[in-house]
């Protein structure tokens, strides 16, 4: 048996937890740019999300009264269900680690938990009726700008963001950085070659993420969009539960999290599909 005291276990698995669920936010990139709908508080695994229509004004003759106009709301339903992943803790491992196993520990299952999630708001990606470029050919600089004035077409309001797989992005920085090709690339052009990253295109935020999955054809399909696109559920972020097993002399670490994701508006979302081949 490990010598490990109670208090020194309470202690590290305290730690595994607050690094779980610290990583899990951090690592979580594409819930930062979606709507997010605490449910925690409600009973029920499904959320009722409002979609609210555009209504018009009119000129106003003096001395007239106005006229109502109907608001007809449609509403999107997201339902929650749980995910996990678990991870065994050995006395002997708690005991002789020469390394931060806390951190290590509660970092793998953060990252486990923020990737899926991440997933699962990606697969929704496909969903978007419009889009831009097209399987075998590479991202362009034309893609994003179509894709901007797609959304201001269509009232999308909001941070505008796109996230697509590092291997588009090569595409779309060769593209920015190629001076036959782009002679007058101008700030943006130099500054992708210094850093290798495009911050900003055409008023879009631009993301790359290794969740994004490349099809059998080496296509993938990212996306621009604004938050009202996409909505995010969450009746509880990432928890981790101990649960002893003597019979392995250490301590199963049950990490879940609960939460729902779903196509909100379909015009405030742009997919971007191209070759994802290096």
């Amino acid at each position: 048996m490990a010598a490990s005291t109670t208090a020194t276990l309470d202690d590290l698995f305290a730690n595994i937890i607050q690094e779980a669920i610290f990583t899990a936010q951090q690592r979580s990139l594409v819930r930062n740019f979606v709507s997010i709908y605490d449910i925690s508080s409600q009973s029920g695994k499904t959320v009722q999300v409002p979609i609210y229509p555009e209504v018009a004004a009119a000129a106003l003759t003096e001395g007239t009264d106005l006229s109502s106009t109907a608001v007809s709301t449609s509403s999107k339903t997201i339902t929650v269900a749980e995910v996990g992943v678990q991870a065994v803790l050995t006395d002997l491992a708690a005991q002789a680690a020469a390394g931060d196993v806390a951190g290590n520990l509660g970092r793998v299952l953060g990252e486990a938990v923020a990737k899926k999630m991440d997933q699962d708001l990606i697969g929704l990606f496909t969903g978007f009726s419009q889009g831009f470029g097209s399987a075998g050919a590479e991202l362009t600089v034309a893609d994003f700008f179509k894709a901007a004035a797609t959304l201001s077409t269509n009232g999308a309001s909001g941070v505008i963001s796109a996230v697509i797989h590092p291997h588009q992005a090569y595409a779309l920085k060769a593209n920015m950085t190629n001076t036959f090709v782009n002679p007058n690339g101008g700030d943006l052009q130099n500054e992708a070659m210094r850093s290798g990253y495009v911050g900003q295109l055409a008023g879009i935020n631009i993301y790359e993420s290794s969740n994004i999955a490349i099809d059998s054809s080496d296509d993938a399909i990212g996306a621009v969009f604004v938050p009202s696109a996409l909505g995010l559920a969450v009746c509880w972020d990432v928890k981790i539960e101990p649960q002893r097993d003597a019979s392995i002399r250490g301590f199963e670490l049950n990490a879940t999290a609960c939460y729902g994701v779903g196509e909100l508006v379909d015009l405030n979302g742009v997919k971007l599909t191209s070759d994802a081949a290096l």
